[in-house]
């Protein structure tokens, strides 16, 4: 059982280091969008 956990965080971390970038730009642009959106109202 504690195997399985050690092998679930490392591929979670992987996962994580992989997609941060595209998450980041991600969120900057999300980000960007509610800005814009909530200067015109």
């Amino acid at each position: 059982m504690k195997k399985t956990g050690a092998k679930f965080m490392v591929v979670l971390i992987g996962l994580v280091l992989i997609f941060k970038s595209q998450l980041t730009s991600l969120v900057e642009t999300i980000f960007e969008k509610i800005t814009s959106e909530s200067s015109g109202i």
